[in-house]
Formats: structure tokens, sequence, C-alpha cells
């Protein structure tokens, strides 16, 4: 292959080219061989085993992702940038090279009224339902002074919540997630209705589906309570504020519960990962690097209904464009992408979704609160601050949290919070020096907890009475000072394991 395939020219209007200046063309395609490499990556995504050899020795370019990225930055170089046409097994796309073709030939097709609705895309190349976009008055958002008082009591029962090895588990920190989006989103009533997000997770599971009108029926009963008397302070009370009826505002509040619900669960949990190895780090960096490297919505897939043309380029009916905002961006060594991800990493919706906007804005909010409150540092698995993995499962990290205020992770710093001071540690063998440093600061918070109380023992006036109570008395101060000792010789070597 000793030349480069270009877009083809087809018959124009030569009155429209000589308004313009601009030849109508045709996509240009990939050679075959670009096309088998992509699929075959594409492919190798529905055996995680294939890509373990080369994550496990750092060879991250002959990982199926790293193969994806070459692939397109190879595109990107021996095509100009132009949009190219791709054949794989589970369809032929039309793959914008850049972020801003991507968006400006979604909005040109969008405006054009060509567009069908878009189902996501996994890398194995399975195709799965998005949330329905709907428009969100810029007014419904809250300024971001007012989200840190919004979000605060959730944060501080997170931390005071962990498990008994100060570690907050993935499952234990969905189900934090769901809670604050439902708290900013619908209001305080509705942080406890684990119910809601389970019925907006079916039916938007079943977009498209012959079971959705069911479940989008069950899902208006469930949240139209909310929006007929709605929490001024909360995205759905902001809303119908701006005279919007509760039935007109319901798909925009859904929208955005599921967008934050993501956003949170997963980019902010990736973000605090980041700043336990890259403390240095503001969180809001640390957010979009999260959204940038490992965006929640890899790529989605744009049906296109009718022929439209965009900046010459001519694109026919019955094609479909394949946005991937994590591979069209351009990686700046171990600093990941610039610091604006991209909308679609959330929601594809042409040019823009305010609703994933905000979703952006409480996941910093999120992390900026939790990082005020606690330390995080990475259990697991091991991140290489130099050099960060293309791909970051968000349910296989396991953060711990290191109270800065030594009371505020206690049980009954939160009502309800007694996990802490009734499980044991769960052992730690095989994990990496972080999770045995935090093993041993929460083992010494523990014992300089029961020092204290041993201490306010010996201190009671019922061992006045007599000789012997005296000699108790003494028995429990020295088991104080004992535990007190042992409690300082464990934050030395949390310090340490700590780096």
């Amino acid at each position: 292959m000793t030349t480069t395939q270009t877009e083809t020219e087809t018959p124009t209007d030569t009155a429209t080219e000589a308004a313009t200046g601009i030849a109508r063309r045709q996509p240009g395609a990939a050679w075959p061989l670009e096309s088998a490499v992509f699929s075959a990556a594409m492919l190798a995504e529905r055996l995680p085993w294939v890509a373990a050899p080369a994550r496990a020795l750092g060879l991250t370019p002959l990982t199926p992702d790293g193969v994806r990225r070459g692939v397109l930055a190879h595109l990107r170089r021996t095509r100009s940038g132009r949009p190219v046409r791709l054949s794989t097994p589970f369809g032929t796309f039309l793959v914008p090279l850049a972020e801003a073709d991507a968006e400006g030939l979604l909005t040109a097709a969008a405006e054009a009224g060509a567009l069908g609705p878009a189902t996501g895309l996994t890398p194995g190349g399975h195709r799965h339902p998005l949330s329905p976009h709907a428009p969100l008055a810029p007014a419904a958002t809250a300024p971001p002074s007012d989200l840190g008082p919004c979000l605060a009591p959730e944060l501080a029962r997170v931390v005071a919540e962990r498990r008994a090895d100060g570690t907050v588990a993935p499952d234990d920190w969905r189900r934090a997630a769901l809670r604050l989006a439902r708290r900013v989103v619908v209001g305080a009533e509705a942080v406890e209705d684990s119910l809601l997000s389970a019925v907006l997770r079916a039916a938007d599971d079943a977009v498209g589906d012959r079971t959705h009108p069911t479940r989008d029926a069950a899902l208006r009963r469930r949240l139209l309570p909310y929006l007929t008397d709605p929490d001024p302070e909360a995205l759905a009370g902001r809303l119908r504020t701006t005279g919007i009826p509760a039935e007109e505002a319901l798909p925009a509040v859904a929208h955005a519960l599921a967008l934050i619900s993501e956003a949170v669960a997963k980019a902010a949990w990736q973000a605090l990962a980041l700043h336990s190895v890259r403390p240095a780090d503001p969180p809001a960096q640390c957010v979009a690097t999260a959204l940038g490297l490992w965006p929640p919505l890899p790529a989605s897939v744009h049906p296109v209904r009718a022929a439209f043309t965009w900046q010459g380029l001519e694109v026919a009916a019955d094609c479909e464009i394949l946005h991937a905002p994590g591979h069209v961006r351009e990686r700046h060594g171990g600093a990941g992408p610039t610091p604006y991800p991209s909308p679609a990493a959330l929601c594809p919706a042409p040019g823009g979704c305010a609703a994933a906007g905000f979703a952006v804005r409480v996941a910093r909010e999120v992390v900026r609160g939790l990082v005020a409150l606690a330390e995080p540092a990475l259990v697991s698995p091991e991140l290489d601050v130099d050099r960060l993995p293309d791909v970051l499962d968000a349910a296989t990290v396991r953060l711990s949290l290191l109270p800065r205020d030594p009371g505020a992770g206690r049980a009954g710093a939160v009502p309800g919070a007694t996990r802490l001071s009734t499980e044991l540690p769960q052992p730690a063998v095989g994990r990496t020096p972080a999770s045995y440093g935090a093993l041993a600061r929460a083992t010494a918070d523990r014992l300089e907890a029961h020092a204290d109380r041993l201490a306010a023992c010996a201190a009671d006036s019922g061992w006045n009475a007599e000789e012997a109570g005296e000699g108790f008395r003494l028995v429990l101060l020295g088991h104080a000072d004992r535990c007190a000792r042992a409690a300082d010789d464990l934050r030395l070597a949390s310090r340490r394991l700590l780096g």
C-alpha cells in the first residue's frame, strides 16, 4: 500500500460549489486491512484475558483499546483528519477523527433532521439503549456555591459508613452515588428512595423495546409526586419555578438524574483514585481527566435517516456515525486529555447537553467535598502516576478514606452509622502498600478510641470506694497507655506505607 485512499468526488451542483468554494465529496473508506485490525480489536474486547499479558507488561499499544486508538491515529495522519468509513462485523460506520469534526458533523445532521435515536456501543461491539435526551433550562442548574451544602450531609455519611478497615467498596460507593444524585436532582425526601433509581434504570434499559411504554409509565408514577411538590433546593424545584408543568418537566428531570448518577458513580470515583496518586491535581482536573480517559459512555452510534452535507462531505442515508469521545482526543503524556471533557462522554446529544454539563459540575463538587473531609488512598488496582491505563473500570476501584478530622469518621458522627465500630478489619494480604497503610491508620484510630474509653472508665468515681478499686484503676490506666502507644506506632507505620 503505497498510496493513500482519499475522498471521491461526486457530481455536484455547480452553482452551490461556486457559492461556497467547497466541492462535495463522499467520505473516504479505510483500507480493508485497517478495518480488519479495528474489528479484531473490538472482537478481542469480548475476551478480557487477551489483553491481560500486554497490560501486565505495560504494553498499552498492544491492548485492544490501544490498537483501536492506534488505528484511528493512523487514519488521522493518512486521511488529513477527515471522517472515514470503517467496515466492522458490527456495522459500517462513518468515524469522525477529531472532536470538533464529530460535534460539527452531528450538529449539522441534527439541524437537517437527519438523525435517528442514538444508541451506546461498548468496546466489544454490543449496542445498548441510552437515557432519552431532554433539554434542560439553564436556570434549573444550581450555582456551584449551592451544591456544597446540599452534598455535605451525604458525603459525611460516606466517610462515617466506611468499612472497618477504612475502605469503601465499589458497591457501597454506587449506592452512595445514587443517594447523592437523588438529593441533588429530586430533593431530600428522595434520598432513601432507592426504588426510584431502580425504576429509572429499568426504563432507560428498555428504550426501543416493546416493554418501554410500561416501564416509562412506572417511572412517571414514581417521579411525579416529587415534581408536584418539589424541593426548592433541588434541580426539580428550580425547574418548576421557571413555570414548566410537572408533566413537561419530568423527561428533563429523569435525564438529569440518569446522567448525574453515572457521573458520580463512575467519573467521581475514578477521579478520587486519580487524586490519591496525584494529590497535587485539583479535583476539577481529576474529574476532567477521568471523563476524558474513561468516559462513562465510551462510544455512541447515530443512525442517519436522510442524506445531508457537511463541509462539502456528502453523508448518505442509512449510514451510521460512530462517535467515540475517548478515542478522538490526543493524549498528552501522563497528564491525560485537555481539562474540558466532551459532553458526549455522558450524553451523545448533538450540540451539547445542559444536563451533562451540570452532571460534570456535580461530580467536581462531590470530589472536592470528599477530599476536604478525607484523604483518599487507593487500595486497588495499582495506578502508575506517569502512565495511566487506557481502561479503568469504576467497579474495580477500591479506596480507603482516611478522615482528616480523627473524630469525623467514627460511628455516631452520622445517625445510623455503626459499621465502623462493630466490624472487624478485613484481611489485606497481597494488596498494595497503601492498603496496609490504610489498615494501620484505621486500626490506630480504633486503638486510640479504646484508650480513651479505658481512661474514661478509670476516671469514674466508683473506683474510689476501696483499695481494690484503686488497683483496678491502675490496671485500666496501664492498658490505656499501652493502647495509646500502639496507636502511635501504627500511625508511624501508616505514614511510612502511604508515603
